[in-house]
């Protein structure tokens, strides 16, 4: 019985998942962003930490680059700097970055792109040194708390999406 009631709640929850990405959007902390492109589809997510996950094929990519969105509630995730901080400090060494504010309606989306030597792995867990990464980070201001929105991917990769990532990060705020 808990077997069959496990593979019913799976099935609906990838139902629901397909039904949101056929629709185009994502949600998270109370905002839904609308994905740019139909080849961005939403994959469940690998960690209870991420709100939603995207992934993106990019021609001359190994494999799909991945958006993530965190999520973390009310006074939980941290301030601008600190996050942009913490951003800068998965790399190496510093890497090459800018910061910058995108409009998006009467709000501001903070967008942060870095490029160096970009230390993948799980928090607290070795990590692989990859060089010649970008981060792109986005801090978007939720009704409640912000939405932390991240992808990183070899540079080239990177670079072919990234006037998409900054339609998807400044999207919940487009005039209809």
């Amino acid at each position: 019985m808990k077997r069959l009631l496990l593979a019913a709640l799976l099935l609906t929850s990838a139902t629901f998942s397909s039904l949101r990405a056929e629709e185009g959007k994502v949600a998270a902390g109370n905002l839904t962003f609308t994905l740019p492109a139909t080849s961005w589809k939403e994959v469940p997510s690998s960690s209870s930490m991420r709100a939603a996950t995207l992934q993106i094929p990019v021609e001359g990519a190994e494999q799909p680059l991945e958006v993530v969105f965190f999520y973390f509630g009310g006074g939980q995730g941290g301030d601008t700097n600190a996050n942009v901080q913490r951003w800068l400090g998965q790399f190496q060494s510093p890497p090459e970055s800018k910061t910058e504010e995108l409009e998006a309606g009467d709000k501001k989306v903070t967008l942060v792109t870095a490029t160096g030597t970009f230390m993948d792995g799980p928090m607290m867990a070795p990590k692989t040194p990859k060089a010649n990464y970008t981060l792109l980070g986005a801090i978007v201001p939720g009704p409640e708390a912000n939405v932390f929105v991240k992808l990183t991917g070899p540079k080239d990769a990177v670079a072919k999406i990234a006037g998409d990532f900054k339609k998807l990060v400044t999207s919940p705020f487009a005039s209809k």
